[in-house]
């Protein structure tokens, strides 16, 4: 079955390195025969701010939101699968992003509701950051990232199937430009092995499962969301 992805990109520089591993991943999950909707929020003008039309009303959870925040719902719920890349700066993802979560993934569309909307789809949160892991670990970013991302917005707003994983050492001013190209083309290997290991490899092991086995709507579900959450967080400058 085809599987259609919401690729969400955040970084002011078409040239970036955030932008060149989005577009990694579009090449890549098209090439598994996927469909890819591709948000890149600074391309977009997306406003992050959140103004009195989107503030959630917690007294109605039907609250008609904006039409810009309500055709960015459709598209959320359109997809099977959600991957949002993003550097790290100041050990946060981009003011954009975040207003984005804040406009979007609003009360009575992603939260409040005794049965979630975005329930059964798959979300890969996939940061860059320029530091090593020992660094990262020493700062204690991957539980700060892991406790945003995993745990306070996938996993309330229904996302059980959900990870955090970080492409290390992406600021390049350090390394001599001659060696720049190299790791560039190792970065993006990186992260098309974890685009393989995160959705990839669970989408084509439920398939099969499913064209041996007749399977429930439930029983698919399940064995989708069995893959262990990881909780692997980082953080990173703007290449």
């Amino acid at each position: 079955m085809t599987r259609h992805t919401l690729l969400v990109h955040a970084h002011p520089r078409t040239d970036s390195l955030t932008a060149q591993v989005a577009d990694r991943l579009h090449a890549r999950l098209k090439d598994e025969g996927g469909t890819v909707d591709v948000l890149d929020l600074y391309a977009e003008g997306f406003d992050p701010a959140l103004r009195p039309e989107d503030e959630p009303d917690w007294e109605n959870r039907e609250k008609v939101y904006s039409p810009e925040v309500r055709a960015h719902m459709d598209r959320v719920l359109a997809a099977d699968d959600i991957v949002v890349v993003f550097p790290v700066w100041w050990f946060t993802p981009p003011a954009v992003l975040k207003g984005w979560i804040d406009r979007v993934w609003n009360y009575g569309f992603a939260y409040g509701r005794s049965r979630p909307r975005l329930a059964g789809k798959r979300l890969l949160w996939l940061a860059l950051m320029g530091g090593t892991p020992e660094e990262i670990e020493r700062l204690g970013m991957t539980d700060a990232l892991g406790l945003m991302l995993v745990t306070g917005i996938s996993a309330f707003c229904g996302l059980p199937d959900a990870s955090l994983r970080v492409l290390h050492g992406t600021e390049l001013s350090g390394v001599p430009k001659e060696l720049r190209p190299g790791r560039v083309a190792d970065l993006l290997t990186e992260a098309d092995r974890t685009l393989t290991e995160e959705l990839l490899t669970t989408a084509t092991a439920t398939t099969t499962t499913a064209a041996a086995v007749t399977t429930t709507t439930a029983t698919a579900t399940a064995t989708a969301t069995e893959k262990t959450v990881e909780n692997t967080v980082n953080e990173e400058p703007a290449r």
